[in-house]
């Protein structure tokens, strides 16, 4: 049972793999597969791909609170917890992109996003290095699940018709809206984190 959680966070690094490489595919992003896939193929991977993205967020929220019960924390699980969150987030992220259905309303957001996951673990290595610990914040565990959040409703405006949604603008546009307003929220606080880890950084360096 103690090997529960660490379990949960390696099977959410493979979803996230899954994820991104089903979603690339359905969008015509891997040359000899796509083009060869018909219509209900590649709504059935986009289907995929959103279901595997909300099953490993759903994983995030377990895997953390199991090892605290079991009484099952390790080294090895604080390594890999926050990799997958890092994996999953960027993989959705690139799936968005390379879809390009959404571009106008996600790729400022989406880069921003990136540019900060990546910063933070350069200045998490950088630290580690100089003996510096950056703990993770409340704010910064609000940001994981607000991209998680918004991650999946962009994903499932992504792929809207593959789920036989209602094809009203209204309702669509209503949805998008609201996927599109909690990105951008999302990366607005992910940015604030960013700041704050980079000024802990930087206190600690001088």
């Amino acid at each position: 049972m103690k090997a529960l959680p660490n379990i949960l966070t390696s099977l959410r690094l493979v979803m996230a793999l899954f994820m991104f490489v089903a979603l690339a595919a359905a969008v015509g992003g891997i040359p000899y597969v796509s083009e060869r896939l018909d219509a209900p193929q590649q709504f059935a991977l986009q289907r995929w791909a959103v279901i595997a993205f909300v099953v490993a967020a759903i994983t995030d929220f377990f895997d953390g609170w199991l090892a605290r019960k079991l009484d099952a924390t390790s080294v090895w699980g604080a390594i890999l917890d926050p990799i997958g969150d890092k994996v999953l987030v960027c993989g959705a992220v690139l799936g968005l992109l390379a879809a390009g259905d959404q571009k106008a309303w996600v790729a400022l957001p989406a880069g921003l996003i990136l540019f900060r996951e990546f910063t933070v673990s350069a200045l998490r290595e950088v630290g580690a290095g100089k003996g510096v610990k950056l703990p993770v914040t409340l704010l910064a565990k609000w940001k994981t699940t607000l991209q998680l959040v918004a991650l999946s409703m962009e994903l499932i405006v992504l792929a809207w018709g593959a789920f036989s949604l209602p094809e009203d603008t209204g309702v669509r546009g209503g949805f998008a809206a609201v996927a599109h307003g909690l990105f951008w929220l999302a990366a607005v606080v992910t940015l604030i984190t960013g700041a704050q880890y980079w000024e802990q950084t930087r206190k600690a360096l001088t």
